[in-house]
């Protein structure tokens, strides 16, 4: 679906608080979860106003989010 939230705590909603307390006391957490917002924003973005981007440029982003998505849950999973 077009311009769907896929932030953190929309994500993991079970585990929100763990979410906050990371974003607080975890740098590379938060440094993570901080380019995974700016990603999910700008993906969003670029699909609500429908703005030209090449599909690769696209692809890649979306790529990105999803690692990042994996990475951090393995972090608020392991802690």
């Amino acid at each position: 679906m077009l311009g769907e939230d896929h932030s953190l705590v929309n994500e993991f909603p079970d585990h929100k608080d763990k979410i906050i307390e990371l974003n607080n006391a975890d740098a590379d957490f938060a440094a993570g979860a901080k380019r995974y917002h700016s990603l999910d924003s700008e993906i969003r973005n670029l699909e609500l106003k429908n703005a030209p981007i090449d599909d690769e440029t696209f692809h890649q982003m979306k790529q990105e989010r999803a690692q990042l998505k994996d990475r951090l849950y393995k972090i608020l999973t392991s802690k």
